[in-house]
């Protein structure tokens, strides 16, 4: 998937490599899909891609990733460790991250109780985060989504019917959340599982990782879920998990307005989405 974005955010990450004297003579382009990852050496650079067509103003995101990392990694919670200067720090007005490079094992599959109990451990060491995360959440995405990619208008009928029940769900009070929780994004290393990838991460109730963990499809997200200690509610968790499958639909076309030979594969899962509404 090489294109102007990878190629961009190669060109900013070494820029940012060379300010803090990185080996940046052979960059290696680890992903080149949401966000483009640049190792050097020890360390990986990621640069918004697919996510600067979502997400214009990411610089917030990327600093409320590094914020809730850094915390986490002084806890001694199971993350990947941030650079000593992690940023955001601008290239022009794209901005780049720096991470510790972390190996896993890419082939790894984490069964179902093995996220739910990494997820329990993750939202232990959230529980007393003291900073004020400045993000969107979901619904307020999503809507936005809808309308930049051009979706049909029954999709904000369909998320205003869905932000009605949810505002009145007795969900808990807000917590800071991964926000983007699934397997995808836990790495499995000699250090045991390690959570990534913290862009998504908002104040809100906790259905909202345990819908992000029940809609995946890396593993039986059900089972998982029902692993999770002190486990969800099926009936209260459902209105989330249908916003976590009306965000993926949005963020197909998200990589269709980036590749447009997606677009076949956006509007499947588009047809998806109302035929699994009309069944409910």
């Amino acid at each position: 998937m090489d294109d102007r974005h990878t190629s961009t955010a190669v060109a900013a990450a070494v820029a940012v490599g060379n300010r803090f004297q990185l080996p940046t003579e052979f960059p290696e382009v680890l992903a080149s899909r949401s966000n483009v990852l640049v190792r050097m050496g020890a360390v990986v650079a990621r640069v918004p891609a697919t996510t600067l067509l979502a997400r214009p103003a990411a610089v917030q995101s990327l600093a409320n990733e590094v914020a809730l990392s850094s915390f986490l990694e002084r806890r001694g919670a199971p993350v990947v460790a941030t650079f000593e200067s992690p940023g955001p720090h601008l290239v022009g007005d794209l901005p780049v991250t720096l991470w510790r490079f972390t190996r896993h094992d890419p082939d790894h599959v984490f069964s179902p109780a093995e996220a739910a109990w990494a997820l329990a451990e993750l939202h232990d060491a959230l529980r007393d985060f003291p900073g004020d995360l400045d993000a969107p959440g979901p619904v307020t995405e999503t809507r936005d989504w809808i309308t930049r990619f051009g979706l049909p208008d029954e999709l904000l009928d369909e998320l205003a019917a869905i932000e009605q029940v949810v505002g009145d769900t007795p969900s808990g009070p807000a917590r800071a959340l991964h926000g983007d929780a699934h397997p995808g994004n836990l790495l499995a290393t000699s250090a045991g599982a390690l959570w990534l990838n913290f862009e998504d991460a908002w104040a809100g109730p906790l259905a909202w990782d345990l819908a992000c963990l029940a809609a995946t499809t890396r593993l039986d997200g059900r089972a998982a879920v029902a692993a999770y200690p002190g486990g969800a509610d099926a009936d209260e968790l459902r209105p989330w998990v249908r916003l976590r499958e009306l965000q993926g639909v949005c963020w197909r076309f998200a990589i269709a307005a980036r590749f447009p030979d997606r677009q076949t594969e956006a509007h499947a899962a588009l047809r998806r989405f109302r035929t699994a509404g009309g069944a409910r």
